[in-house]
């Protein structure tokens, strides 16, 4: 996104320039037009463009979402920022922290042009705290399989006087808003989502609810229906291998070919790439494809090597998801691209895997199954992934999803009498 700054008039707001070949945002924010070159003034419209204030890492640091940005930016400056929002995407895009951001944003006492926070006035310094009275952020337990109805209306002894549908209704402190953040929206039991609908259906004034989760249809039906839904698209290749290589600034990290390959398999998702970068999930997943693609289909000696995988990342549960997420990933890439192969056709280029994956290559080539055996092995895969979001017992769940992908025996024969 691109930022102008505008001719203000006497009372702050500035004249409404002639940008007749795109969208311009106008309003007490300044002027912010997408896609439009860099370095040129702007006949008659009294609004210069400025290389130098270009955001080239992104807005706030959050590079990838200019959409969204834009849309916000548009928003505000009209004075039509909504009371709920659901933002929906992958994981590991960057939508919590946008979300951050924006919270950060939407209380600062003196935001600067394209809804950028200040970063010095007492709200920044408090929200970048985590102190701030007016942003409330809840989230998933990691011992939970939901967010717990306390988080939203108190426990026994405090019901109604705690949680964050009380907190929401308090007077802001500092501004002239609230900001309430729930992560982890596709964990929202029913009881919790009942006690949230009156609030995210009549929010108070100046209250801005937002809840973040990764799919649409995860979401109860009663909270898409009170919700302005913001959508977030994977981070393009490039940009995940950006992030990874700044990580890797000081020389000691992975190779460039090594983040390079990570960002590519990725599918968008910062939080999966680093993952990939780990020497023994490399091993372990170039061993998970030899397995699938053997004929005959072992899934014991599957399971076996999958949770020994899951159990040498750590004790605690989150690495060991985080670690079986990345090999069942694995085997949907492989699933995906088998039903690829057998559109296609082994020789044709667009059989492929996209960016190109030598171990998946050669275990999709050796794989005799066909778009049937792939599309159910695919099937039951996602099953078992959306097993690990609702904190199943990892052992049981990979023991199932091997023994899921087994060949059916044949039927007995009928013995003529």
């Amino acid at each position: 996104m691109t930022r102008w700054r505008g001719v203000w008039g006497e009372k702050g707001r500035a004249s409404s320039p002639p940008f007749p070949d795109g969208r311009v945002f106008s309003g007490s924010l300044g002027w912010y037009k997408v896609g439009n070159p860099i370095g040129h003034r702007l006949a008659g419209s009294g609004a210069e463009e400025f290389p130098g204030e270009r955001d080239t890492m992104g807005w706030q640091g959050i590079d990838g979402h200019d959409d969204v940005v834009a849309r916000f930016v548009a928003a505000e400056a009209r004075g039509r920022i909504a009371g709920t929002y659901l933002f929906i995407g992958p994981e590991g895009i960057g939508k919590g922290a946008f979300t951050k951001a924006l919270a950060k944003s939407l209380v600062c006492l003196a935001p600067r042009p394209g809804l950028i926070a200040c970063g010095a006035c007492a709200s920044c310094v408090q929200a970048a705290a985590g102190s701030h009275p007016d942003i409330d952020i809840v989230s998933k337990p990691d011992d939970r399989s939901t967010i717990p109805l306390e988080v939203f209306i108190g426990d026994r002894e405090h019901r109604m006087r705690e949680g964050l549908c009380w907190r929401i209704l308090l007077r802001p402190a500092l501004g002239g808003r609230k900001v309430a953040v729930i992560l982890d929206a596709d964990h929202l039991a029913e009881e919790g989502a009942n006690c949230l609908l009156k609030t995210l259906e009549e929010p108070p004034d100046g209250a801005v609810i937002i809840l973040v989760g990764t799919a649409l249809e995860r979401q109860l039906p009663t909270i898409r229906s009170r919700s302005q839904i913001i959508r977030f698209s994977p981070l393009d290749t490039e940009i995940v291998r950006r992030v990874l290589a700044a990580e890797a600034i000081d020389g000691s990290g992975p190779s460039p070919a090594a983040i390079a390959a990570a960002a590519g398999r990725s599918g968008g998702s910062i939080d999966r790439a680093r993952l990939l970068l780990d020497p023994e999930i490399e091993t372990i997943r170039a061993r998970l494809l030899e397995q699938l693609a053997a004929r005959p289909f072992n899934g014991v000696e599957l399971s076996k090597e999958v949770q020994a995988s899951v159990e040498a990342a750590g004790k605690d549960a989150p690495p060991r998801r985080a670690r079986l997420r990345i090999l069942l990933g694995t085997a949907v890439d492989f699933f995906r691209a088998a039903m690829r192969r057998d559109a296609a056709g082994p020789t044709d280029p667009a059989a492929a895997p996209s960016p190109p994956d030598a171990a998946l290559v050669r275990a999709v080539n050796a794989w005799g199954g066909t778009a049937e055996d792939a599309i159910d092995g695919l099937r039951r895969t996602l099953d078992a992934l959306d097993g690990i979001d609702r904190n199943a017992h990892l052992p049981t769940l990979v023991d199932a999803w091997s023994a899921r992908l087994e060949p059916l025996p044949p039927p007995p024969r009928s013995v003529p009498r």
